[in-house]
């Protein structure tokens, strides 16, 4: 059974404390979440997210993620 693409998540603690981190986490996994039918199946996203995730728009995250999203389709 194929689930499609996968996301990974790494925050590493230089970013903040914990609530810090977990906020980056949600806000990524909500953008992935509404543009995982966009994904070919076959990949796996691994994210290494930075300081400046936290204070982005949600606008722009759906943009950058959308650059990765037609890398890994053209790919």
């Amino acid at each position: 059974m194929d689930l499609g693409a996968r996301l990974g998540l790494t925050v590493p603690r230089a970013v903040g404390k914990a609530v810090v981190r977990n906020r980056i986490k949600r806000r990524l996994r909500e953008v992935f979440r509404l543009h995982r039918a966009k994904i070919a199946p076959k990949w796996d996203i691994v994210l290494n997210p930075r300081r400046a995730a936290l204070e982005a728009e949600f606008g722009e995250i759906e943009r950058e993620m959308g650059r990765v999203i037609e890398k890994c389709n053209s790919r």
